[in-house]
């Protein structure tokens, strides 16, 4: 069997400049963002451009999130470039996510804070109904979930659970039995089936699990396995801006992949190229990086720009923790918190901008290599944080960050190796050692056995 390919874009998050993104409103807007705002129309029409053009695949997949935050205008401009696409002879298929719809969008300009026109959730079928759901062979209207036939034998189950957003994104046991009938119906008829769906099923780093039903999709192990068991071992996800590949085997022993890939519009950025061969036992993924866009990037390159506007995000909240303890707490979903706990936390933030590496390391009475005993502990744990969401983690055993990371998280080992999360019993030691290092498949270069 011939291969087929496919290309993965995910939370593309377009703005339509027009609509307003400037001022001191916006600027202070973005002191906490990681992605782009004003630079997202110049980085989409950039990307659409090569995906026009490209002879590597004529099936494009888009994983949700494709307006910044709803604007009815965003989509507007963004239907014209699937429409492109289209005419270039691309087949697209996309999924919406939560940044789709929304009633109070914002905007900026020098007046402040700005509110453009918004999106219903129920006007998004027909806003993308030639994306997807026109060439589907089966549709669930009330989730937006819809299964297509990618090629002869290769069906794609597009997944949203987006309406069920108040009480955790999950999906209900219609859309459940929905599912079930499509694996069911795949299976008799010789497919594979593979799957779309905007939230990870599984966490791009061990500690992401920690972090609630934001960054994992509740019930996901339950999915996970019911997916597997079904005959669905490869979803392609989003919504965390990271690159990721993990793997889960079931209890029955089958296997099952997410591959989730980082936004279009901010560090970092990236598009995947999967290969299918085998008769879709087998998928190669590779991870392409996204064109050269028109914008004044100051004196940087285009990627030093991006990594700016990220290190900058986790720099600003660790400065917070000392300056502005109310907002790093609402920011992390501590908007109640009593002025105790803002004061103990203005205290740790103090210290955690100034301690060195070394002077943690001696508080711990472990030793620290020569080479980081300098460093801000707070520019360690920017690196860290950046280095999870690229995936590919490098602090791995024998190198100096891992060193001192490890063995200052060591003094609580006993304490780390069984603890109770979520009432389940867990190695916080392990989880740390493999969120800092990466082992095992590689997040942004791997062949995934479909089986």
């Amino acid at each position: 069997m011939e291969t087929f390919n496919l290309l993965l874009v995910t939370d593309t998050h377009y703005f339509a400049s027009k609509l307003g993104c400037r001022g001191e409103a916006y600027r202070e807007f973005m002191r906490f963002e990681q992605k782009c705002f004003a630079e997202t129309q110049s980085i989409n029409n950039a990307a659409f451009a090569l995906l026009n053009e490209t002879e590597l695949a004529d099936t494009v997949l888009i994983a949700g999130d494709l307006s910044f935050n709803g604007e009815k205008e965003s989509h507007l401009e963004f239907l014209e470039l699937l429409k492109n696409l289209k005419a270039h002879g691309k087949r697209v298929f996309v999924i919406t996510a939560g940044h789709d719809f929304n009633d109070h969008p914002f905007a900026f300009d020098e007046t402040g804070r700005l509110e453009p026109e918004g999106t219903k959730r129920e006007e998004l079928f027909d806003l993308y109904y030639d994306y997807g759901f026109s060439d589907a062979i089966a549709v669930d209207r009330a989730s937006l979930s819809y299964v297509a036939q990618l090629a002869p034998g290769l069906r794609l189950l597009a997944l949203n659970n987006d309406g069920n957003a108040s009480v955790g994104h999950t999906y209900p046991a219609r859309q459940i039995e929905w599912i079930l009938r499509q694996t069911k119906k795949a299976r008799e008829e010789g497919q594979t089936m593979i799957a779309m769906n905007h939230y990870p099923l599984l966490p791009g780093v061990p500690l992401f699990s920690l972090l609630g039903n934001e960054v994992v999709m509740k019930n996901a192990d339950f999915i996970t396995t019911m997916l597997a068991d079904e005959g669905v071992h490869l979803c392609f996800t989003g919504h965390m801006h990271n690159m990721a590949i993990n793997e889960k085997i079931t209890e029955k022993g089958n296997r099952f992949y997410d591959v989730c890939t980082g936004s279009l519009i901010g560090h970092p950025a990236g598009m995947r190229l999967v290969s299918f061969s085998d008769g879709y036992k087998t998928a190669e993924i590779r991870t392409l990086p996204i064109p050269a866009f028109d914008w004044d990037f100051g004196g940087l390159t285009q990627e030093e720009y991006l990594q700016r506007q990220f290190d900058s995000m986790i720099t600003e909240m660790l400065t917070a923790m000392r300056d502005d303890p109310t907002r790093f707490l609402n920011k992390i979903g501590m908007k109640n918190a009593s002025d105790g706990v803002k004061n103990i936390v203005a205290r740790i933030g103090a210290r955690v901008n100034s301690i060195t590496v070394g002077e943690v390391c001696r508080l711990a009475r472990v030793s620290c290599d020569d080479s980081i005993r300098d460093l801000l502990f707070k520019d360690l744990a920017r690196d860290l944080v950046r280095h999870a969401f690229e995936g590919d983690m490098p602090y791995v055993k024998g190198t100096p960050e891992y060193d001192a990371v490890m063995g200052v998280i060591g003094r609580f080992s006993p304490i780390l190796k069984n603890v109770k999360i979520n009432g389940k019993s867990a190695d916080l030691y392990d989880m740390i050692e493999k969120t800092i290092g990466k082992y095992g498949l590689s997040d942004t270069v791997a062949t995934l056995t479909l089986c």
